[in-house]
């Protein structure tokens, strides 16, 4: 392609707006291969989807009700995995999830819960929509990939292992019974144990090792690793604040979409020159 083929084809006018600095987020969803939206069955019913959000942590979880059709869903199976997640819950101290239940039925998996994990940003990042004729702008101030949390499947798995437990009938490795009609083997001898020597006295005394990064090494665990610990029992430990959804086609939604748009004419003056744009341009 020559410079005569590389013609200007329009030129689009700028303009930026900070309205929604602090509320601009951009969720993504990278194992969802459908809208994110109730499905048919559950809407049927007047299900919605919820959402929360512990503030310190800046955790978020979106609730999406499952769909419930028998050819795609096991209600045996959703007893089971219902039950799991409310244990689960009560380990985490979180709010057991409000099921409409009549007493004496078991819990239900009702609803899939799609949890949050901060993207850290690598320069800015911003939103361009293009509307009559310009390019609006607006900085987005985080950014947010959410998957499914099974960690239910965890709880049911350990609760069947200690079901299974040493010395049940699963574990045991000691072969077929006995036949009575034949001839019980004869004794293994034991082997003499060889007498011990005197007992002395030894003392010992314990150093606390530092890593190469200076971190103690107390009782198994570096500070990196302690720390870790005490960030995540601080996050099970604070309380979800419930938040109302709302999707695309909401009255909500579409009065937060028009605040993005700039209505200013006044002009910004760029005080970066092209030299400081290119050296601020990583592997030039």
């Amino acid at each position: 392609m020559n410079e005569e083929d590389d013609r200007l084809v329009s030129v689009l006018p700028i303009h930026f707006s900070n309205a929604l600095s602090t509320g601009v987020q951009l969720h993504q969803f990278p194992l969802l291969t459908r809208p994110l939206q109730v499905p048919p069955s559950a809407s049927a019913s007047g299900k919605r989807i919820r959402a929360r959000l512990k503030p310190n942590s800046r955790r978020f979880e979106v609730h999406v009700p499952v769909d419930t059709r028998p050819e795609v869903w096991n209600a045996e199976r959703s007893n089971e995995l219902g039950a799991a997640r409310m244990e689960d819950d009560k380990e985490k101290n979180q709010e057991q999830e409000k099921l409409k239940q009549r007493e004496g039925d078991p819990p239900r998996l009702t609803e899939l819960r799609l949890r949050s994990e901060p993207v850290p940003h690598q320069g800015a990042y911003v939103l361009g929509i293009v509307r009559d004729g310009k390019l609006h702008l607006h900085q987005i101030s985080e950014t947010h990939q959410l998957r499914p949390t099974l960690t239910y499947i965890d709880t049911m798995t350990r609760k069947s292992k200690r079901r299974g437990g040493a010395g049940s009938d699963d574990d045991s490795d000691d072969g077929p019974p006995p036949d009575p009609d034949e001839p019980a083997p004869a004794p293994v001898p034991k082997k003499e144990k060889k007498p011990t020597g005197e007992a002395k006295e030894v003392q010992v005394s314990v150093r606390k090792n530092a890593d190469e990064k200076g971190m103690q090494l107390g009782g198994g665990l570096t500070a990196v690793r302690r720390e870790m610990l005490i960030s995540m029992r601080a996050e099970e430990d604070e309380n979800w604040d419930d938040y109302e959804y709302c999707d695309g086609e909401a009255p909500e939604s579409n009065t937060v979409f028009e605040a993005v748009f700039s209505h200013s004419e006044e002009m910004l003056e760029c005080k970066t020159d092209i030299t400081a744009v290119l050296k601020n341009i990583k592997g030039l």
